[in-house]
């Protein structure tokens, strides 16, 4: 198939059904740092948090949790999470822990109302098509008139992640290490970007 009819079959729409949920899931299974080589992680990049099928369903009550299909599968996903369920996936603890501390323009974040960008992958046959950066821009539809903000947290390991970010308007406002990892944290202002 050329690149011109995928394009084409590429469908944005919000996650609703099982399915949807599921094929989730999977490719996100197949793109955790736990399921690549370091060398894979380097290139392709990598997600971080397990979410499970009663988690992804609770999220999409708050908000819409925004996919990528082509002929009726899950190529792409931007997940979105609201603050409220800061406790509800243990390995987001220490992210929402520094959100408290970090600030924006001179603000702390609890100054604005925002989301939190909860994972975006994108399958490696459809990389490279600005489908990231689409999935944000849908999500920011979607609910950007509610919230200032969309803040994420993104390894620094993951340098080609932090990278795209960057080039679609994310800012790094802070960098703080877990157990596991050195992280940035990054926000892209939802009211500036209009």
């Amino acid at each position: 198939m050329k690149k011109d009819s995928i394009a084409e079959a590429i469908v944005l729409q919000v996650a609703t059904t099982n399915l949807h949920f599921n094929q989730i899931l999977a490719l996100q299974k197949e793109n955790l740092y736990s399921s690549l080589s370091a060398a894979q992680q380097e290139q392709q990049g990598f997600v971080f948090a397990e979410h499970n099928l009663a988690l992804l369903k609770k999220m999409a009550v708050y908000l819409p949790q925004v996919i990528a299909t082509c002929n009726d599968k899950v190529i792409a996903y931007n997940l979105a999470m609201h603050v409220s369920l800061s406790n509800d996936l243990s390995s987001l603890l220490p992210m929402f822990k520094e959100f408290e501390r970090c600030r924006y323009r001179g603000k702390l974040l609890a100054d604005y109302t925002y989301l939190v960008g909860g994972q975006v992958c994108v399958h490696h046959d459809f990389r490279g098509r600005g489908l990231l950066k689409s999935l944000y821009q849908e999500t920011k539809n979607r609910t950007g008139h509610l919230y200032q903000l969309c803040v994420t947290e993104i390894s620094a390991r993951n340098v080609n992640s932090l990278k795209v970010h960057q080039r679609m308007g994310f800012e790094i406002i802070g960098t703080y290490r877990d157990e596991k990892e050195l992280w940035n944290v990054v926000v892209w202002d939802l009211i500036k970007s209009i």
